[in-house]
């Protein structure tokens, strides 16, 4: 197994497209921008939050001065907006439950990478934007005083993939090992969730550089992990995004069904079943 460290859906898509990668971690919206642009990919595993609306992904960063108290009040605001990510049909969705239009507010297009949205919201690029996790805690703690602020937007934000080329599932050998990678990665799941000082000591504060308390901040918004052994309500929801995106976006809708190769539904579920039993 060879690894590669590449954050976000449209990196893991040219990665893809270069015959550099056979698989990846990714939200829901890659797999559906890349059927649009020609790029054959499957869905081989699927994991949302087990409380989902308690435990978003998600905030909606509001910048200080901006006066948004709630969601109608993103009428004429500047609103981040990458139409390739996850925040993008996110941004998408507020509107529809503010009912609102896209042309009832300013779409800025930037792709959410790193701390971009954060630094956009602070600087008044935007108005408002989706930002995540940490960057929550740190956009507070650095322009709270200031007046930046977050709405909590009440939609699912949560799904989370195994991501793959169908060229690569379509080869025996290599989809043994998307079989077998997808049962480690469900007993990851499993072991984070039940481990929790473990893994914010391991691996937020070791590997990736972060406080003990951004750690255990980040341990707390993501509640616990659902992985579905049906996937009938994920291909259901994941319709409900490529109609929304194809009529909000000008594309043409189509199967969901298409982008979840089923030989895997079971894998992560029976993993986790197992785990009782292995050491």
């Amino acid at each position: 197994v060879k690894w590669a460290n590449i954050s976000g859906g449209p990196q893991c898509s040219e990665a893809f497209r270069a015959g550099a990668l056979d698989i990846c971690s990714a939200a829901d919206i890659p797999s559906i921008n890349a059927h649009w642009t020609g790029l054959d990919t499957k869905l081989v595993a699927v994991k949302f939050r087990a409380d989902p609306l308690k435990n978003p992904v998600y905030e909606l960063g509001t910048a200080p001065g901006s006066g948004i108290r709630t969601l109608a009040d993103l009428r004429g605001k500047k609103i981040a907006y990458s139409p390739g990510q996850a925040q993008g049909a996110l941004v998408l969705r507020i509107l529809q439950k503010a009912g609102l239009t896209q042309q009832d507010v300013e779409l800025v297009e930037l792709a959410s990478t790193g701390d971009v949205y954060p630094t956009a919201l602070g600087n008044h690029q935007v108005d408002a934007a989706p930002i995540a996790d940490v960057n929550i805690k740190r956009y507070l703690t650095h322009y709270g005083k200031e007046g930046g602020s977050t709405i909590k937007h009440g939609l699912r934000d949560d799904p989370a993939h195994l991501w793959a080329l169908t060229e690569s599932v379509a080869d025996a050998g290599k989809s043994a090992a998307v079989r077998e990678l997808v049962k480690f990665w469900a007993r990851a799941q499993t072991w984070i969730d039940r481990h929790p000082r473990e893994w914010v000591a391991g691996y937020y504060v070791e590997d990736q550089g972060l406080s003990r308390e951004d750690g255990e901040y980040l341990v707390r918004r993501v509640g616990h992990p659902d992985l579905p052994a049906d996937w009938t309500g994920a291909i259901h929801r994941q319709q409900q995004t490529i109609d929304l995106l194809a009529a909000e976006q000008d594309r043409e809708p189509f199967d969901a069904g298409l982008l979840f190769d089923r030989r895997y539904e079971t894998v992560a579920a029976r993993a986790v079943a197992g785990e009782g039993t292995s050491s």
